[in-house]
């Protein structure tokens, strides 16, 4: 048997880390590695949104007809009504806007959709469970299989490109941070090196997120007519948001809740990340919100709380032949949904970058750099959006805040309609992207740099 052109280890093996191993599983020539800290192959969460950007790679990675089996609606290129637009926190709602868009956003159940990429992978895709990685270390010198991991059980592998897709507790991005930051004191930028060393750790965002999944025929039994048993709906309270919306072929309502602090973000958490509430807990949060969110409330038996944490933007997600994808390159908020598609479009990125027959050991600092130029800018300014969709969302942007409910009648009326009307049109042109845009001229042009001479891609080592 031939040697393989190349050896790519895979570090996570959530959506995004599945993703590429799919991509890169069809290329009979590359060997691929996936290792996963956790004893088996699994998502945690409920419901997964894919909106029609992310949903057009999926499509082109052949996974559309296993997907499609398994959506709350089947997919097309028809205008679907995508969320429905509420102010909650009052004792009577006011409905200010429906969100249409072409296709509408798949909703999945998140162990459906993990189970589908699997089903996906390579019979030479190698998989290796209860991996965790401590660090990694790269050798420039070297010219076969340049990096080394280290695990916590005392192994090692070796590779030549190492893809770090392990969330935003990320162990590759620890070390890539750290790379990143010697060459900073190297080129005697002391105060830029502790500032990227900063960024080596995820950093609270001040947010709690409650996760629930509601069995639809309890909800129906509590009340028949409830509009989520067939509408996604967003709830924007002040501080507060739901989000909530069918799965698992509408036998499920996946519940998400958020309470902001602002004044807390870029602080410590100091409880744990993800920790089991009863509804009494939950309950104190929102207790001022109508009628159709407290029978929400009522059909909740346990929820787990999150701490929502982000990662600092960084000046790239290349260093040597290393790569970050997903929650370890830019962890968002996740107020446009678009943390899963995301992670789905770099690894589609990058796994056809590598899998190119241009892309040898000797020109690998140039498909990575092409991955790099394509899908960083876009990716850190989806992340600086959905922070600023949660400002809306929570009724906390400057200028647009709500202290008290919104009138639909009386003196204050139109001033609050105009504040709503605001709302949805600083979100909607902050979301735009995920179904009037397409990743295939990032791609191309991520292709023709291919095609450049080696010495305008080399990135052995970012410029810091």
């Amino acid at each position: 048997m031939s040697s393989p052109r190349l050896k790519v280890a895979i570090c996570g093996g959530g959506v995004g880390g599945l993703t590429c191993a799919a991509a890169l599983s069809r290329c009979h020539d590359i060997q691929v590695d996936i290792y996963e800290a956790a004893s088996a192959f699994t998502e945690i969460g409920a419901g997964i949104g894919v909106w029609p950007r992310a949903w057009k790679v999926l499509c082109a990675l052949g996974l559309s007809e296993d997907l499609a089996r398994v959506a709350v609606v089947p997919p097309d290129d028809h205008p679907k009504v995508a969320f429905h637009f509420r102010k909650g926190d009052q004792p009577e709602g006011v409905d200010f806007h429906t969100l249409v868009t072409p296709g509408g956003m798949l909703a999945f159940h998140r162990p459906d959709f993990h189970s589908a990429i699997l089903r996906h992978l390579s019979p030479r895709c190698r998989t290796h469970i209860r991996k965790r990685l401590v660090s990694y270390h790269q050798d420039p010198s070297s010219s076969r299989s340049a990096i080394t991991l280290q695990f916590k059980d005392g192994t090692t592998a070796t590779c030549d490109v190492l893809i770090g897709a392990d969330g935003v507790k990320s162990a590759v991005r620890r070390t890539f941070v750290e790379e990143l930051a010697m060459v900073a004191k190297a080129n005697r930028r002391p105060e830029y090196a502790r500032t990227l060393r900063d960024a080596a750790h995820p950093k609270w965002s001040g947010t709690l997120a409650y996760r629930a999944t509601i069995p639809a025929n309890k909800l129906r039994s509590l009340l028949p007519d409830h509009r989520v048993l067939d509408n996604p709906m967003v709830y924007f309270g002040k501080d507060t948001q739901l989000t909530v919306y069918p799965i698992a072929r509408g036998t499920l309502i996946n519940f998400a809740g958020l309470c902001a602090r602002y004044d807390l973000e870029g602080s410590t958490f100091d409880q744990p990340w993800v920790q089991d509430l009863s509804r009494e807990e939950l309950l104190s949060d929102f207790s001022q919100w109508e009628p159709e969110v407290q029978a929400l409330f009522k059909c909740i038996d346990r929820v787990n709380r999150w701490a929502v944490h982000t990662t600092s933007p960084l000046p790239s997600f290349v260093s040597g032949h290393v790569a970050l994808l997903g929650d370890a390159a830019h962890a968002m908020m996740p107020y446009q949904g678009a943390g899963a598609g995301q992670s789905i479009e770099d690894a589609y990125v990058l796994a056809t970058l590598l899998a190119d027959s241009r892309t040898t050991r000797a020109t690998l600092d140039r498909a990575l750099h092409a991955y790099d130029t394509a899908r960083r800018p876009f990716a850190q300014r989806v992340q600086a959006a959905s922070r600023e969709n949660g400002l809306l969302y929570t009724l906390n942007y400057p200028g647009l805040s709500f202290d008290g409910p919104a009138w639909t009648s009386g003196p204050h009326a139109r001033a609050d309609q105009k504040k709503l009307a605001e709302i949805q049109s600083r979100i909607c042109r902050n979301w735009a992207w995920a179904w009037e845009t397409t990743i295939d001229a990032d791609l191309q042009r991520a292709l023709g740099m291919l095609d450049e001479p080696p010495d305008q891609g080399r990135t052995r080592r970012v410029t810091a």
